[in-house]
């Protein structure tokens, strides 16, 4: 997972069509990214991951909105590195954990980053990011949970024009960004753009480091 910390970008990708998968992972590293996230929203998922992992080996590649153990299991099976949710399941996050892949659960209250920290999940997804209070919400858990090492990945609402006020707080591990990776450009095949806006988000999260 460090490699999510060092990069601190973290592309959330819909892939309807397994052709779709390799170039788009092309475009990712193209730009200097070695981490994606693929959703379980279609039924490409499972050999989209897949085929990412055989083409690229060292790219850290997560699967996405995993409800189910037997998602879980699939996404495993593919070569998923770590797994993803919208909300905390706790028999779901158990058994990714227990498979052995760390999982990142989607936390929306102080009782969920609790919940999350006793099973051991010390990075979590802050969802949906801009309806929940973003940027105020994580400096009101910064204060309670900052000493507890627990860090966050927003998604939701986050974009080029304020992504720069996320990676200022601390306790932001990375940024969701959905629209890096967007549908429309996927479908279009418009595999430059995706790299020119991975390279933009990517600057950005660099100079919040200074």
């Amino acid at each position: 997972m460090n490699q999510i910390l060092q990069k601190r970008v973290v592309p959330v990708a819909v892939i309807d069509k397994l052709e779709d998968a390799v170039p788009l992972a092309n475009a990712l590293l193209a730009a200097g990214l070695d981490v994606i996230e693929v959703t379980f929203r279609t039924a490409a998922a499972p050999d989209a991951i897949r085929a990412i992992t055989q083409a690229h080996p060292g790219m850290l590649v997560g699967a996405g909105t995993l409800l189910e153990i037997s998602q879980v299991k699939q996404a495993r099976a593919a070569g998923a590195k770590f797994g993803v949710a919208p909300g905390l399941n706790e028999t779901t996050v158990k058994a990714s954990l227990e498979m052995g892949m760390p999982f990142v659960p989607g936390v929306a209250t102080a009782s969920d980053v609790e919940r999350g920290l006793a099973l051991g999940c010390k990075i979590q997804k802050l969802f949906p990011a801009d309806v929940l209070g973003g940027v105020k919400l994580l400096k009101a858990f910064a204060g309670p949970y900052g000493h507890t090492g627990v860090k966050f990945i927003p998604l939701g609402g986050i974009n080029a024009q304020n992504m720069a006020d996320y990676f200022a707080l601390p306790i932001v591990a990375a940024i969701g960004g959905s629209w890096i990776v967007d549908k429309k450009l996927i479908a279009e095949k418009k595999w430059a753009d995706i790299t020119a806006l991975t390279k933009a988000a990517l600057a950005i999260a660099q100079a919040a480091k200074v």
